[in-house]
């Protein structure tokens, strides 16, 4: 395969909602750049995309698929991107890399929920963005409801560049009012192209005229061009579209039939002339904010955006040159794991398809095997840079689960198998909870976890596990003040045990004077801080340790191993075994005996009577809330608010986002287990939402009585 310079290089990704066509659009076109000699089909599962068994037993895309076809002295990598929410991780990697976002349109549902989600995510990377509609063919289609839809939404930044002359089952031709020329179909997909109909002449022309207009507003050497000649020629109108193009100011809207390959090489022929190329686009910039050009003759950086795992090869690692070029045999240095790599083979893909090439230039994509510490998120760089690109910012996780091998002695293969696939898909998050007691996986809903980790643990790693329901990390806390001493005493021949604690708790809050005095069982007690430890705790909140001992009553040395005990209590809550926080400790008395005190003994002293004055200290238990912010369509608006009023929801705001409402509310962790499938449910699978910690709460009394004793009766069983 050649090389392909710079200039002569896209890089698009295709993006949509599930069911619009993606996969059978990435197909057409590797068909038309001869890349592939015959077309497949999802139902067949014989795509170039869609080739993992996992996507073939689903029939759909589950990861992102790197692709690529030559057209028009061109090279155009492909990114098939999941159309499922639950995969929207392949989707934001692929935005990191790409230069032009190709949105795809169901002609039977115009824009949907996930079109606006995944427009914002293009608009958060700044990227290029044109419509597809495809399926024109179906029976359903219908093409001025999608064009109402696409108006309301994106208002006059999308502009039509082609209309189907008939939708549905009749359509066979699209006006082009870029070029005023129809593009007439065979059964074979192949194009006639012809003089625009008489009776379509006058719809052809306003279009073209709203076309040239909107160029020109996007270069204003063509405005002033524009106003002089009242048009522009082709060429003019194509500077002026990859002018909006490249700024967000002009979608354009084409036409498709991906199945009966209708409209796919009139699409390519766009995309090289008119798709912004690599270099064209703002300079990439790394964490120090140093700008990197996208040329040639720079030092080599590449950017690893993406890892996957294939059976007989191993690890693969695809990556952007973002500057410089790459050579076959190549020494580079790691800048994120800080070893050094050398890129053996290099490859293009076209799905599980490999070619090897010799060379790649700056804004090519292409695939290096067998890199031994090189990841995700990674900066290769040669000896003359040591430049790091920002990481891939993915989504906040919104489902959780527990899992656990069936068994025990699987217990290291699983922890092994699950950190390789949060390799291959960073948006699953693997975390072993000391304060739960269990290992808790994360994702983007029910449907992620069971299609990635799920299926993968049964059936290439062969480890069988179980989902449980996820413990809640609440938090314990106090809110007022008490005392109480304890005395451990021991002795059972020899050196005994011995030691006599007296401590007062209280809440602590920011920026509390040192205390003075405490009133202890109706007595005002006088203290005088003789030390005092401020213990910012690893699970949030602080511990505030006061040593009050006057006159020697408990030795210095014994002082740490009360704070050990009391510590020890703070990291299994009195309430419910969890993490304790915001507390101020004074221990102001107690005894010691000169020969069984031991650390031991204040130890446990100091744990027993911490635990006393806790569960007197007006005890409560805290939940994580969410802020989760939920896209519905309006006719499943009052399902969805009668669901969030029974898990508890503050509802903060509500308010019409572009044909979709938008509800944002507060809600405990505790009732969103499995809320993406409930949502799913409850919308026809049109709803999304994301969801972020926002802050702990006091629970709900009955809430509260209700975990104290269920905690009561699992300490009773063990």
């Amino acid at each position: 395969m050649k090389t392909y310079q710079t200039d002569k290089i896209r890089n698009i990704a295709l993006i949509g909602n599930a069911g619009s066509g993606k996969t059978s659009i990435a197909e057409a076109m590797l068909f038309e750049g001869g890349i592939i000699d015959r077309k497949g089909t999802v139902n067949g599962k014989n795509t170039a995309s869609d080739y993992n068994e996992i996507e073939q037993e689903n029939l759909n895309s589950v990861f992102s698929t790197v692709l690529y076809t030559e057209f028009n002295d061109h090279k155009i990598n492909i990114i098939d991107t999941p159309g499922a929410d639950d995969f929207i991780g392949g989707v934001i990697s692929s935005f990191s890399v790409v230069d032009l976002a190709v949105m795809l349109l169901n002609a039977q549902n115009g824009v949907e929920v996930g079109t606006e989600i995944l427009n914002r995510h293009c608009a958060n990377y700044n990227k290029p963005l044109m419509f597809v509609i495809n399926k024109l063919d179906h029976e359903s289609a219908n093409y001025e409801k999608v064009i109402e839809s696409v108006k309301t939404t994106f208002g006059s930044k999308a502009v039509v560049v082609q209309y189907p002359v008939s939708s549905g089952p009749d359509f066979n031709a699209i006006i082009d009012v870029l070029l005023m020329k129809m593009y007439k179909f065979n059964d074979a997909g192949e194009r006639e192209i012809l003089d625009i109909p008489a009776d379509q002449i006058d719809t052809a022309t306003e279009l073209h005229n709203t076309l040239v207009e909107a160029a020109a507003e996007n270069d204003e050497p063509l405005m002033e061009l524009f106003f002089e000649k009242g048009s522009l020629d082709e060429n003019e109108m194509r500077k002026g579209i990859s002018a909006g193009l490249i700024s967000r100011g002009l979608f354009p809207i084409f036409c498709a039939s991906a199945e009966k390959h209708y409209g796919i090489k009139r699409l390519l022929e766009f995309i090289t002339n008119v798709a912004p190329a690599p270099n064209m686009l703002p300079a990439s910039k790394t964490i120090d904010e140093k700008e990197i050009e996208c040329k040639e003759g720079g030092n080599t950086n590449i950017f690893v955006f993406k890892t996957s795992n294939e059976s007989h090869i191993g690890e693969i690692n695809y990556f952007k040159v973002y500057s410089g070029q790459v050579t076959e045999g190549m020494d580079l240095n790691n800048n994120t794991s800080e070893t050094k790599e050398r890129l053996s083979q290099l490859y293009v893909v076209a799905g599980k398809n490999r070619t090897k090439v010799s060379k790649l230039v700056a804004g090519d994509i292409g695939a290096a095997v067998k890199l031994k510490n090189t990841k995700t998120n990674h900066t290769l760089s040669d000896a003359k840079d040591t430049v790091k690109f920002p990481k891939i910012s993915f989504l906040n996780s919104k489902y959780r689960t527990a899992i656990k091998a069936v068994s025990e002695s699987d217990d290291e293969k699983l922890g092994e198998a699950l950190n390789r696939l949060h390799e291959i898909d960073p948006t699953i998050e693997i975390e072993y909870s000391k304060e739960l007691k269990q290992i808790i996986i994360s994702g983007q809903g029910e449907y992620h976890l069971n299609n990635i980790v799920k299926w993968h643990l049964d059936n290439i790693y062969k480890i069988e596990t179980e989902f449980l329901a996820p413990k809640i990390p609440y938090r314990e806390t106090i809110t007022k003040l008490a005392s109480a001493s304890y005395r451990h005493k021991k002795q059972s021949g020899g050196s005994g045990q011995f030691g006599e604690v007296h401590m007062v708790i209280e809440p602590y809050k920011e920026n509390m004077p040192d205390p003075t005095t405490y009133k202890v069982n109706g007595k005002d007690i006088k203290v005088s801080v003789r030390n005092k430890e401020e213990l910012t705790l690893p699970w949030g909140g602080k511990l505030i340790y006061y040593n009050c001992i006057v006159g020697g009553s408990i030795d210095a040395r014994f002082l740490p191993a009360i704070l050990k005990g009391i510590m020890e209590k703070m990291e299994e809550g009195p309430l419910t075994g969890s993490y304790a926080r915001d507390i101020r400790v004074a221990v102001y008395d107690g005894k010691m005996h000169p020969v069984d005190s031991n650390e031991i003994s204040f130890k446990l002293a100091g744990r027993h009577a911490f635990k006393t004055a806790f569960k007197e200290a007006g005890p409560k238990i805290m939940e994580p809330i969410y802020d989760i912010e939920i896209l519905v369509p309006s006719d499943r608006m009052g399902d969805v608010m009668s669901d969030l009023q029974g898990r508890r929801a503050m509802i903060e705001g509500m308010n019409s986002d572009k044909g979709f409402e938008k509800l944002n509310a507060k809600v405990p962790l505790a009732e969103l287990n499995k809320y993406s499938t409930a949502l799913s449910s409850l919308s026809g699978g049109r709803a999304t939402y994301t969801m972020k910690f926002a802050k702990y709460e006091q629970v709900p009394m009955d809430v509260q009585d209700k975990l104290i004793k269920t905690f009561e009766q699992e300490e009773e069983e063990e």
